[in-house]
């Protein structure tokens, strides 16, 4: 016979023993070092995958029985990459990236689809082993340590275990696609130096199409003002081709009314990687035009572009 399903009564009771309270996860100004804050928290937080709600879609379903939720994440994440980048923004680069499998949006152009759509794609997670690669490229001269997906917000808790093992004095950077939740955020209050959030779509209808999420414009953009008002930012774009109006024209639109001076990486590299070959406008690269007319937009709203 097979499980029945649990009637929302019994997740709403889950949910309740799960969720931290309010006295128990807020920043304390006494713990002076990130790593200490982030050791002290890291239990919490796991918990909580009883009951996720570490992004936006808040599913609600417990992590810690294995994958599950839109992401089909588990309890611990997997490591697909980690080495030193150099095609990140230039104020951050050479960095020692860790890219975290598995992510909450399914979007068809993905340049790491395989490991993005796939939690279980890559090797386990040993945060002491990564912390030691990532002291030995800072010692030889990264700018920073890099911590990207797939999405590694749905992964609080190994973000949390790979911080509290890396030097306090590391420039950490969070790539984001900014579609975590509220209480996610606040966890990571103090724990990276700069936020690289992806505003990837202008208009919700190509977020449904292309990424398969609903109310992407909405928390994307309390999460820029969050992370603007918490850390440094940085907002990227990447210019898709077809879509300079639709979305690149209301993103640079939005941050000049609302993150006047923040700085806006324009991204002209997209190329039809993954299922791109779904979507008739995606099939080939931005055109130099394409380019050009973002640029000009960008002068016209007065944006700080920055390499």
């Amino acid at each position: 016979m097979p499980t029945p399903n649990p009637s929302s009564s019994s997740v709403a009771a889950i949910c309740e023993l799960a969720r931290p309270r309010p006295d128990g996860w807020h920043f304390r100004k006494d713990s002076p070092r990130r790593s200490q804050w982030a050791a002290e928290r890291l239990e919490t937080v796991r918990a909580s995958l009883a009951c996720c709600e570490l992004c936006a879609h808040r599913c609600r379903v417990n992590r810690l029985k294995g994958p599950a939720g839109l992401c089909h994440a588990g309890a611990t994440a997997r490591v697909f990459s980690a080495q030193l980048e150099v095609g990140d923004e230039l104020e951050l680069v050479p960095a020692f990236a860790l890219a975290l499998s598995g992510c909450n949006l399914r979007c068809g152009f993905c340049i790491s689809g395989a490991e993005s759509w796939q939690a279980e794609a890559g090797g386990s997670l040993d945060a002491a082993g990564l912390a030691a690669q990532a002291g030995l490229a800072l010692a030889r001269g990264a700018k920073s340590v890099l911590l990207l997906g797939g999405e590694p917000a749905i992964h609080l808790p190994s973000v949390l275990e790979i911080v509290a093992a890396l030097p306090d004095d590391a420039r950490l950077v969070l790539k984001t696609n900014g579609f975590s939740s509220a209480l996610a955020r606040s966890w990571m209050e103090n724990l990276f130096d700069v936020w690289v959030v992806d505003y990837k779509f202008g208009q919700n209808d190509c977020a449904r199409r292309l990424a398969q999420v609903s109310d992407y414009a909405a928390v994307v953009r309390e999460n820029l003002i969050w992370a603007r008002d918490h850390s440094e930012l940085i907002v990227r774009h990447v210019l898709l081709p077809g879509h300079l109006d639709c979305c690149w024209r209301p993103v640079a639109a939005w941050l000049a009314g609302n993150l006047p001076g923040i700085k806006v990486s324009l991204r002209a590299g997209y190329w039809p990687a993954w299922q791109a070959q779904r979507f008739p406008e995606l099939r080939q690269t931005v055109a130099i035009e394409e380019h050009e007319a973002a640029t000009a937009i960008a002068r016209e709203h007065r944006l700080r572009l920055i390499p």
